[in-house]
């Protein structure tokens, strides 16, 4: 027989233990998706451009997942803030279907330039609830048109391409060779 010679308040100090250690396999199981967050000098540019998308595929595993928060760097060398709103589609075959899973308007602002070059623009996804599975295309929609702005995306060679549409196109079309940092936080659903 072990004698632990507890005392009632080390014995309820350790059943606080166990319970603080058992509930934290419970906590929300957090992984990220996309590509590769980077700052260096490799990009993309796009014209910001009303209705103009830009976005990648990502595997958001077999299981249904929720979006948390979407992370990109940017440059702008526009002298004003760009706005633009997220979409979400789904993968049919080779490009995105054309249903948005996105049922608010997710917004965001890319600064408008500064001395310090790449920014890093953060989007909180939570409080929309998006829930997917499967391969998904994130992207981000200009929702006004900047004269002589330049958007330049961190990207990255070889991992996976670039999805884009302009307004005045129902296609889209893929950039093969280089992709943008867009990465997402998805919390895993039960």
């Amino acid at each position: 027989m072990l004698n632990l010679n507890l005392t009632p308040q080390r014995l309820l100090i350790a059943i606080f233990c166990c319970v603080i250690s058992l509930s934290a396999f419970g906590q929300d199981k957090i992984k990220t998706i996309g590509n590769k967050p980077r700052t260096g000098s490799s990009n993309n540019s796009f014209a910001a451009i009303k209705g103009y998308l830009v976005g990648i595929e990502m595997n958001a595993g077999k299981k249904q997942v929720q979006l948390m928060k979407l992370r990109f760097h940017t440059s702008n060398h526009a002298s004003d803030s760009v706005a633009f709103k997220v979409n979400v589609y789904q993968m049919a075959g080779k490009y995105p279907n054309t249903a948005n899973l996105v049922t608010g308007e997710v917004k965001g602002y890319i600064k408008k330039y500064t001395t310090e070059g790449v920014q890093l623009n953060t989007v909180d996804l939570a409080p929309y609830n998006i829930k997917v599975a499967g391969n998904i295309v994130v992207a981000i929609e200009f929702l006004e048109t900047r004269s002589g702005s330049n958007i330049s995306f961190a990207s990255g060679v070889l991992n996976g391409g670039t999805f884009c549409k302009s307004p005045d196109s129902e296609n889209w079309k893929k950039i093969p060779i280089v992709g943008v940092d867009f990465s997402v936080d998805v919390k895993k659903l039960n």
